[in-house]
């Protein structure tokens, strides 16, 4: 009975034939159970939290005013003739330009490659649709390790090289424009 029990597992590898095992451990993508959670391999996912305001005045006063005479005077013996010719230009324009805008958003973007000096790239895009109007935000960049928070966020301001557009379309959209007639008039000079 000895040998019926030892030749059993015997037996079993045999018939399996040979076996090996994979190396769970992958050098690239491992983290300890007791690591840091943020966002620092190709295809992790950061939250960027985007607070953007921007405000511009520019005005411009602009004063010309010039004056040219010209005279001319011949006296004859009993007939005197005067001639006198003269411009005024006087030109007084002004103008003031005046522009603000605001972007408030959190959305989620994906690290696409790592920088020579250890910086994350970063690009994503959030599209929401409403009755109709698309609102679409892009944001792509470059992230900092040490600027990423415990919470694997980051504010936009401290995305290097940023390039956050928020484009709009739809119904809400075509109505800002102006008209066809109003964009003709303003073309042509009116």
């Amino acid at each position: 009975m000895n040998i019926r029990i030892l030749s059993l597992p015997l037996l079993l590898a045999l018939c399996c034939g040979t076996t090996h095992a994979d190396n769970l451990y992958n050098e690239k993508t491992y983290r300890p159970l007791a690591s840091d959670k943020r966002a620092h391999l190709p295809g992790d996912v950061l939250t960027i939290m985007i607070y953007e305001s921007s405000s511009a005045l520019t005005s411009a006063d602009t004063q010309l005013q010039r004056n040219n005479t010209v005279g001319v005077q011949a006296a004859a013996d009993r007939h005197a003739h005067n001639l006198a010719v003269g411009a005024n230009n006087t030109f007084d324009g002004g103008g003031t330009v005046q522009r603000a805008g605001k972007l408030l958003a959190q959305m989620s973007v994906t690290i696409t490659g790592t920088a020579p000096n250890g910086d994350l790239l970063v690009a994503g895009e959030q599209m929401l649709e409403i009755n109709s109007d698309k609102q679409v935000i892009k944001v792509e960049g470059r992230v900092r390790t040490l600027d990423i928070s415990d919470a694997n966020t980051v504010m936009s301001f401290r995305i290097a090289d940023a390039k956050i557009s928020y484009l709009g379309d739809g119904d809400l959209a075509a109505r800002q424009r102006p008209g066809l007639w109003s964009r003709l008039f303003t073309w042509a000079g009116f």
